[in-house]
């Protein structure tokens, strides 16, 4: 019996050694590699610093339009070279951005905001083409006919708008073509001869940032539908490492302190369950880590309030277990008993929890979910590690028949 116990014990301890140590320091084997949870796990705003913009669509919208919306969102947040930004849909009609390492929320909505229609026209007042026919766009500096180097966007054509372009500019020759972003003339040059290379350039830029941003916004794609912002804010950099910092201090207070009273206060299971509570830690960064969860405040304050929610579970063991205990049972017949007693309970408790956090998260916003998320999360990995890995340890811990002294039980 001591040695079956010795090699569950063992093994679940090992187990969760190497799994901890490849979590958080990372492996190399051969063409493989497993990189640190640390790095997978995304900081919110509020721990970064950054940008956070809301944006709702006007007028009546399809979930198609909304998903095109953010595609091409991600493709204008991509170009401008912020890491891990956020960008998601809020609702039915509204898409949260947050953009960390961002400064300037108005320059943020002008850029990821603007429905960026880009428009030919000739000098009927007819469209030629639009910026679909567009395959690429870059911002340089180009030589102006006085000879002064001017910034300017290079257009290059998809065969479709190299024909429209090439019939348009022998039609319209020595007339202005009128080049639109979003019903606004931004440049407007007159056609000096026929072009059929499937090349188009726009001047009138009053410096290469704009040029920069015309060309990120037109190789992004249009908006298909009206974006209007309904809330910003900028979170200072400053704000970010210290919130950070202070959370995570007070985590590993609270985990310590948590770990020293059941050790003392139930002695042999509480030592149990201060390894059981560590592998639930484990768990808890895996996931966050395999889901790119980003973690902001509330989210922290969700992850700490479902490890007081997995102490709960095993007080709630180790009371029927004492109770038991008192009764006069056998130290395995206490335990199974207690189990069962408590297994109830802490079902119930969950599972209301459980509820409450999926309404949270579907019904609130912004760091409302990622408090309710992270909650969902810990309750379900708790349930968990009190059902499963805190018994199988109790019940190794039983076969180890290091004392059958009940007090050393907590009793």
């Amino acid at each position: 019996m001591r040695s079956r116990g010795f090699i569950k014990f063992f093994s679940v301890v090992l187990i969760a050694a190497i799994v901890a140590y490849v979590a958080f320091f990372g492996i190399n084997v051969g063409n493989y590699s497993i990189s640190p949870v640390q790095k997978h796990i995304r900081l919110g705003l509020d721990l970064r610093g950054g940008v956070y913009v809301l944006l709702e669509a006007q007028g009546d919208v399809t979930q198609d339009a909304i998903d095109k919306a953010i595609a091409v969102i991600k493709n204008r947040v991509d170009a401008l070279g912020v890491t891990q930004p956020v960008i998601a849909q809020q609702g039915s009609n509204r898409i949260r951005v947050e953009l960390p390492g961002m400064k300037d929320p108005d320059k943020a909505i002008e850029i990821i905001g603007k429905t960026a229609q880009l428009k030919f026209v000739g000098p009927d007042g007819q469209v030629i083409l639009t910026g679909a026919n567009v395959k690429d766009s870059k911002a340089v500096y180009g030589q102006s006919q006085t000879g002064v180097q001017q910034p300017e966007v290079t257009l290059v054509l998809d065969a479709e708008g190299t024909k429209k372009f090439a019939e348009a500019t022998q039609k319209f020759i020595e007339q202005p073509i009128a080049i639109l972003l979003d019903d606004k003339v931004i440049s407007a040059p007159t056609v000096q001869n026929v072009i059929t290379n499937g090349n188009a350039v726009i001047t009138g830029l009053k410096d290469f940032q704009e040029a920069s941003e015309l060309a990120t916004l037109i190789r992004a794609g249009s908006l298909p539908v009206t974006l209007k912002p309904i809330a910003y804010s900028s979170v200072g950099a400053t704000l970010g490492p210290s919130a950070y910092n202070a959370s995570v201090k007070a985590g590993i207070y609270g985990v310590l302190l948590i770990l020293l009273f059941m050790a003392v206060f139930y002695r042999l299971p509480g030592v149990m369950a201060d390894i059981a509570l560590l592998i639930y830690i484990l768990i808890d960064l895996i996931i966050y880590a395999l889901f790119n969860i980003t973690l902001d405040l509330p989210g922290i304050a969700g992850f700490l309030l479902s490890i007081g929610m997995a102490v709960d579970a095993n007080v709630l063991i180790f009371e029927r277990f004492k109770e038991e205990l008192w009764a006069g049972k056998s130290i395995r017949a206490a335990l199974e008993a207690g189990f069962a007693r408590a297994f109830r309970a802490i079902f119930d408790a969950n599972m209301t929890t459980i509820i409450g956090a999926i309404i949270l998260f579907y019904m609130g916003s912004g760091n409302v979910k990622g408090f309710a998320l992270t909650l969902l999360i810990g309750v379900i990995s708790s349930l968990f590690t009190a059902i499963t890995v805190t018994r199988f340890l109790l019940l190794a811990l039983v076969d180890l028949d290091l004392t059958r002294n009940i007090k050393f039980y907590g009793a």
